[in-house]
C-alpha cells in the first residue's frame, strides 16, 4: 500500500471540496441552505473521489478500493479537524461538535469511500482478472 500516494489524493479531494463550498457559500439562493450545498457537492464528490482514485491507481497499484478509500477519507477529515473546523466553521459560529454530527458530513465521506471502491471494481480489479 502505497501510503503517501493515498494521503496526496486525500488531501486533493479535501483541497477540492473546500474550494466548492467556499464557491457555493457566496452564490446567492444556495449560501444559506447546507442541504443545498451538501447535495450540489454530492455530485462534484463523485468527480473528485474519482479522480482521487485515477491518482492513486495510475502507477498500476491495485490495492483493495475499500482500504484506499478510507485512507483517502481519514486524510480529508484529518485536515478538516486541523483546518477546516479551526479557521472556517468555528470563527462562523459552529463547533467541532456541530461539524462532525452533521449527518451530511457523514454522507459525503459514504459517498468518497463507495465512490472509489467501485472505481477499484470497474477499473483495478477488473482488469486483475
Amino acid at each position: 500500500m502505497n501510503y503517501l500516494n493515498a494521503i496526496r489524493s486525500g488531501f486533493i479531494v479535501w483541497i477540492l471540496l473546500i474550494i466548492t463550498f467556499t464557491i457555493f457559500s457566496s452564490i446567492p439562493g444556495i449560501q444559506d441552505s447546507t442541504l443545498q450545498q451538501t447535495l450540489v457537492v454530492t455530485i462534484f464528490m463523485v468527480g473528485y473521489a474519482t479522480m482521487g482514485a485515477a491518482l492513486y491507481y495510475k502507477k498500476g497499484v491495485h490495492h483493495h478500493g475499500i482500504k484506499v478509500g478510507l485512507i483517502i477519507s481519514a486524510t480529508a477529515l484529518i485536515l478538516d479537524v486541523l483546518i477546516t473546523v479551526p479557521f472556517l466553521e468555528i470563527p462562523a459560529g459552529r463547533s467541532y461538535l456541530s461539524f462532525f454530527s452533521s449527518p451530511l458530513l457523514w454522507m459525503l465521506v459514504l459517498v468518497n469511500l463507495v465512490t472509489i471502491y467501485l472505481y477499484w471494481v470497474l477499473r483495478v480489479r477488473r482488469k486483475l482478472q
